[in-house]
């Protein structure tokens, strides 16, 4: 086997000598990339090698930061909702109060001066409590004598008739609803001005219109309002509004059933009118002129006989 001798010189270039060429090597690319970008596209192939193990290396960091925000995004989710909850509850009490004041702000507007003729000669109460009698249905109102009110006085609200006062104490008085069976109200229709009399059934909230005739002219949903032929009623209050009528002919009187055009116990203020004025004398009938002339006979006999 032939063997080559071992070269002469075993050394290679020295250390300073590679250091001074590959560091005049690099200096000289440096130039040429930033003169002519001559390793750009060097770059972006490494680049393209490096992306993988950058993603991979990445991945345990990324992975530990993703688990601690999503805790902590939790824990800020819960905390959020409940003071969303919290603010949910708040503005939900704030807007049942202002729909409150909303509805008795329109229900005081109905009373007014300029929308209701008798505001001005009312006076304003407020609802206090149900009556606690479970066979009448009667409200509590806070005025009483010391504010000028009197057994009779009738009490309405926006709409219509509420009731009439019934009992009066110092400072309260107990009003009646006029779908109580003892309340009646001489009434008159709208459409056609046929006069009745409206009286409360005391059950299920109605008013009936009793002694109409079958040829009585009445619809649903005709509208009475009060006539003011008894004294107690100004003219003009909406009272009920008819909700069926039932004609048969093996009766003879029609069956009308209105519902009442006011709130009845639904609001919290009402308004109490004054009584109507005392109205002109009711004229004599034959028998009280009979008995009148019978009481006066006597006196002008002594007169005439004293005369003589």
């Amino acid at each position: 086997m032939i063997r080559d001798p071992p070269p002469f010189f075993h050394r290679g270039p020295s250390p300073l000598a590679r250091l001074t060429f590959f560091t005049l090597a690099a200096i000289a690319l440096m130039i040429a990339d930033h003169r002519f970008h001559t390793l750009e596209a060097v770059r972006l192939s490494l680049a393209v090698l490096a992306h993988p193990v950058q993603q991979l290396a990445t991945l345990p960091a990324q992975a530990t930061g993703r688990i601690g925000a999503y805790f902590a995004s939790q824990q800020r989710l819960l905390r959020e909702n409940q003071e969303l909850k919290a603010k949910v509850l708040e503005e939900s009490a704030l807007a049942q109060e202002a729909r409150l004041l909303r509805a008795e702000e329109d229900h005081l507007l109905a009373m007014s001066p300029a929308k209701s003729r008798y505001a001005q000669n009312g006076i304003l109460a407020e609802v206090l409590y149900i009556a606690r009698n479970p066979f009448t249905r009667k409200i509590v109102i806070d005025k009483g004598l010391t504010q000028g009110i009197h057994p009779g006085m009738p009490v309405i609200d926006g709409t219509g008739v509420v009731g009439q006062v019934t009992s009066v104490a110092t400072f309260t008085s107990e009003v009646t609803l006029v779908t109580e069976r003892d309340q009646s109200v001489p009434v008159m229709l709208v459409r056609n001005g046929l006069r009745a009399l409206a009286v409360g059934s005391g059950k299920d909230g109605a008013i009936d219109v009793p002694f109409m005739p079958l040829s009585a002219d009445v619809q649903n949903g005709d509208l009475f309002v009060t006539s003011g032929i008894d004294g107690t009623y100004p003219p003009g209050l909406m009272v009920a509004r008819v909700a069926s009528v039932e004609k048969n002919a093996a009766y003879v009187f029609a069956k009308i059933v209105a519902r009442p055009a006011a709130g009845v116990d639904n609001y919290r203020y009402v308004m109490v009118l004054p009584l109507a004025a005392a109205s002109a004398p009711r004229p004599e009938t034959k028998d009280e002129e009979k008995r009148k002339t019978g009481r006066e006979r006597p006196g002008a006999r002594g007169r005439r006989d004293a005369a003589r």
